[in-house]
């Protein structure tokens, strides 16, 4: 149970820290762009805009997981005493070993790729007119890098270990993992579909209007005021599990409201992500928290819901505290937090 907690914590519970950039990177952002584009039509939020502090995060959330595992999981659990069997370790096959070769040779061209286009200062992912990293045609097509990141290397592995022998396979391959991105494209849809009705109905606008002039009158600054919609979010976050369909129902309202402020919508966003992070592990409405009680029932039958809650409480609040005075530290220190991602925002 120790284990599983740890892993559960790392994954989920620190879901937004990641070194490299993630899928609900550009998922996130888009929606920032549409909600902040209720004041500024022309507003772009890159899917990198929280990359500095999200991967300078993942370091946080390992130290303070290892120390709570380390003081309170490992020690409240004590020695295993059931029945399960230690799992034994497969040793991998002639072709599995020659399948993982090749996807990291295929890595490594596509890092290249990348270096020898981005670094140069004429680089041939860099735009001629503005040879900027920030307005670079990768960093415009970060979705369609994580693609290739992702295909490029599952396809030298699939035939060099001869999962796939056709392409048939790899169709077949492909169409069950789309069975898996229904539920997204569902949720997409209609995300669009409330965002531009939002939009149209000038609801956002008001909101953010009246919103920002209360806010105003009451003096708080930036960082009461993040404080706040960190806790506003995880109070949310008990009753919608789905990071992106929370945010399709607060960015219309936070981001342009915070604009009118001078905080920015990747500030926004980053405190968002935050607060939405740590409650995945206690909220039963996780997607993943019925697996993980599933697991826990095989070491420990008599495992709850209320079993799970109770392991994972510590992470939560440890990485609420832990990353919310990192926040607050970075606001402070005036840090971007991402490539061209300032804190404040000034209307033009």
């Amino acid at each position: 149970l120790a284990g599983l907690a740890i892993c559960f914590a790392g994954v989920s519970g620190g879901f937004a820290a990641n070194i490299l950039l993630s899928t609900a990177d550009p998922l996130l952002s888009g929606i920032s762009q549409e909600a902040a584009r209720i004041l500024n039509k022309d507003y772009i939020v890159t899917p990198v805009s929280n990359w500095y502090f999200m991967a300078t995060s993942s370091i946080l959330i390992v130290g303070v997981g290892t120390f709570i595992a380390n003081k309170i999981t490992i020690p409240f659990l004590g020695d295993y005493k059931g029945d399960v069997p230690r799992s034994q370790l497969i040793n991998l096959t002639g072709e599995e070993k020659r399948g993982l070769l090749w996807a990291a040779v295929v890595t490594l061209f596509l890092i290249l790729f990348l270096v020898l286009g981005l670094v140069p200062i004429d680089g041939y992912l860099r735009d001629p007119a503005s040879p900027d990293v920030l307005h670079s045609a990768a960093l415009k097509g970060v979705v369609a890098i994580i693609f290739l990141f992702g295909a490029l290397p599952g396809l030298a592995y699939g035939f060099a270990s001869k999962t796939f022998k056709g392409q048939n396979d790899v169709m077949n391959a492909m169409q069950d993992a789309m069975v898996t991105m229904a539920p997204y494209l569902v949720l997409v849809f209609f995300a669009s579909q409330f965002i531009t009705l939002f939009n149209h109905s000038n609801m956002g606008l008001i909101l953010a209007v009246k919103g920002s002039e209360m806010l105003k009158a009451s003096g708080l600054g930036s960082i009461p005021l993040m404080l706040g919609f960190i806790l506003l979010t995880v109070v949310l976050d008990l009753v919608i599990g789905s990071a992106s369909a929370k945010w399709v129902l607060m960015a219309p309202i936070f981001v342009p409201m915070f604009m009118l402020l001078g905080i920015s919508p990747e500030l926004t966003q980053a405190s968002y992500r935050v607060a939405d992070s740590v409650v995945n592990i206690i909220s039963p409405l996780m997607s993943y928290f019925p697996l993980i009680l599933s697991f826990a029932i095989k070491y420990e039958p008599r495992a709850k819901v209320g079993t799970v809650i109770a392991l994972m409480l510590p992470y939560s609040i440890g990485f609420l505290i832990s990353w919310s005075i990192m926040l607050l530290i970075w606001m402070g220190m005036d840090l971007p937090l991402g490539p061209g991602a300032a804190l404040k925002y000034l209307a033009p």
